[in-house]
């Protein structure tokens, strides 16, 4: 499965931004999908995740109520909607796709996008 992140910018606080992860050679709704991201100098962090069967999704606890995940399955394409930003959710956003529920270590994840750049500014 290859997996196309995009959707990344530069957004002032209390802002908003839509990240978009495109899936090809797989069909997202055969995985767990997640999103996670990894600010300069700390670890890769999962942001959300979410499995197609039953539709769970999980936040870590500093995005809940202002990030939502969500998938279109007839364009084999998952989103990350996020509001209200700050600057401290500046970082690289990674999309990835696995197999584990919940898995939140990114050893969770078998498929990864290359990426995209989220500035939020004060």
């Amino acid at each position: 499965v290859q997996l196309q992140a995009s959707g990344g910018g530069l957004v002032q606080a209390g802002g908003s931004l839509r990240l978009s992860c495109a899936a090809s050679g797989g069909l997202l709704r055969d995985y767990v999908v997640g999103w996670f991201r990894q600010a300069p100098g700390k670890e890769r962090e999962i942001v959300a995740a979410k499995r197609w069967v039953g539709g769970s999704s999980y936040y870590t606890d500093s995005v809940k109520g202002r990030f939502t995940i969500s998938r279109d399955n007839d364009q084999n394409t998952m989103y990350l909607q996020m509001s209200t930003l700050k600057p401290a959710d500046t970082a690289v956003y990674y999309c990835a796709a696995g197999s584990v529920w919940l898995g939140v270590s990114t050893t969770h994840y078998r498929y990864w996008g290359q990426g995209t750049q989220v500035t939020v500014s004060s």
